[in-house]
């Protein structure tokens, strides 16, 4: 047998990522595995792996008879599984010197993943291992972890349409009515992302005899899915509370902000673990049970362009096309003369649109968009002469006949 110790060190380092120090999809993960030896060592092979697997696990128990009986919900899912061989197992022994030997690799990441996760019955895990195989000793193995985060664009379609919704509930209390509470709430999208500021519009509408305090929330639901079964965990992100609503009144938010805090995107590609965000607007009524109205929500990785919304867009077209009210002076400009702005051989040119080498660089649209519109020439310069005198043998026609 070899002896002991000539392996000072076995450490696997890995390039960071793009974004954070975290990997995506499509992306080449690049590292090496650095040996460091005391003395010469006698090696079979030298490989390494890189992994990615989701795995759900979760126990219930019920009774039967005098005995407990347990069932396991165990599943998983695996998303990465790639091997490279530094030093291949040909049959032969190779010997390392003593002192420090590194060996690159580099691994192609598939373009479905699902974000690194923990949860409290399931998790999403990447690693990369390195294994030494020896003669006649056991194998010796090192494992460096590494974060994939998913990128969720929320400038799409769907994920910039409002939310809203609207419920009413009857609160009622020893067969009692005690009249009605009706909410309305609206979020102007459904994509964000963590640090920005969500408003809420809402209108809560007390019909009762008793005050109600509203709320809202953003509520995280962990799903996990084994053998056909899900069992769920929920959990409150943030939450504001409004004022107290007296009876028979009105409450209105304009746009109350709810902030949202550091939180891990949704994972919405996974088979058996999904992250699911929601705003909850709530409203608690004194002797029954919660009016509860919930809005979905998507918690992406790319922010929202600044261009991206469509309020954005119409006021910053509205503003551009309002520039020109600044420039009006005070007082109107006396025209200008008709032979300083157009002559005779100019009057031909202006009139017709410019030609495609004229332009060169300038044309970025279609050719159609700089032709001009039709104009017909301008009048004759104004003069107190009449140029087509009355003659004098015509007879003044009579205003009375």
């Amino acid at each position: 047998m070899q002896p002991l110790g000539r392996v000072r060190s076995l450490v696997v380092e890995l390039e960071d990522g793009r974004a954070w120090g975290a990997y995506g999809s499509g992306e080449l993960l690049h590292g090496r595995v650095r040996l460091e030896l005391r003395g010469a060592l006698r090696l079979r092979a030298l490989e390494v792996c890189a992994r990615g697997r989701a795995i759900v696990h979760w126990l219930e128990s019920r009774s039967v008879g005098l005995n407990i009986v347990y069932h396991d919900y165990t599943a998983f899912q695996t998303f990465l599984n790639r091997r490279c061989q530094l030093i291949p197992d040909n049959g032969e022994v190779t010997v390392l010197q003593a002192g420090r030997h590194e060996f690159p690799f580099t691994f192609q990441l598939p373009e479905t993943l699902a974000t690194s996760f923990e949860g409290k019955h399931g998790s999403v895990r990447y690693w990369v291992k390195a294994k030494l195989h020896r003669p006649w000793a056991t194998v010796k193995k090192v494992k460096k972890e590494f974060t994939v985060i998913e990128p969720i664009d929320i400038n799409t379609p769907a994920l910039l349409a409002p939310q809203a919704g609207a419920k009413e509930k009857l609160a009622r209390a020893w067969y009692c009515n005690r009249g009605q509470v009706s909410v309305t709430a609206k979020i102007d999208r459904k994509g964000y992302t963590p640090g920005e500021v969500i408003p809420i519009f809402a209108e809560i509408d007390n019909c009762t005899n008793r005050a109600v305090v509203p709320k809202a929330a953003i509520i995280q639901t962990q799903t996990f899915i084994a053998r056909g079964t899900k069992k769920q965990k929920k959990s409150v992100v943030t939450s504001i509370v409004g004022d107290s609503i007296a009876a028979g009144k009105r409450e209105v938010w304009h746009g109350r902000a709810l902030k949202i805090p550091p939180v891990g995107p949704s994972i919405l590609q996974c088979r058996i673990i999904q992250v699911e965000y929601s705003l909850k607007v709530c409203v608690d009524i004194p002797g029954t049970s919660k009016l509860l109205l919930e809005l979905p929500l998507v918690i992406g990785t790319i922010p929202l362009h600044p261009f991206g919304s469509r309020t954005s867009s119409v006021s910053s077209q509205y503003s551009i096309t309002l520039d020109w009210l600044s420039n009006i002076p005070e007082q109107p400009e006396a025209p200008p003369e008709y032979s300083a702005v157009v002559s005779s051989p100019t009057a031909e040119q202006s009139l017709a649109p410019p030609c495609r080498s004229e332009l060169g660089a300038v044309l970025e649209g279609p050719f159609f968009a700089y032709i001009q519109e039709f104009r017909f020439r301008p009048p004759p310069l104004y003069s107190e002469i009449d140029p087509n005198p009355p003659s004098d043998g015509i007879r003044p026609r009579c205003m009375t006949c």
